[in-house]
């Protein structure tokens, strides 16, 4: 099973941009961001194939959300700009059945 590993998480104001980075122990896939609220369910945030040929956001990024990747280091990245109260979450990365631990994200207003 492959280990992943978030980082990059903090405090930002609303407007601002925070890069969110994940590093896989091993051979990376697709890979996708989620994000959890508590009280909510867990929303599907971003994803990329390997080649980065297929991407694919959810409905509430409108843009404002890039996902990117490098393969040599098994790392896909999410640079969040225009960063809204509403984006405050933790944030997780996904490989297949494999998780990270989470980063929290947290936007004041």
């Amino acid at each position: 099973q492959v280990h992943l590993e978030e980082s990059g998480g903090g405090t930002v104001q609303a407007g601002g941009s925070l890069r969110l980075s994940c590093a896989a122990s091993g051979y990376t896939l697709g890979m996708a961001w989620f994000r959890h609220t508590p009280g909510k369910q867990r929303e599907f945030v971003a994803f990329s194939s390997r080649s980065g040929n297929s991407v694919y956001y959810g409905f509430f990024v409108k843009g404002r959300f890039t996902i990117s990747r490098d393969n040599a280091k098994n790392t896909v990245y999410l640079q969040m700009n225009s960063l809204k109260p509403e984006d405050t979450a933790v944030y997780y990365c996904r490989l297949g059945r494999s998780w990270g631990p989470g980063t929290q994200v947290t936007v004041s207003s």
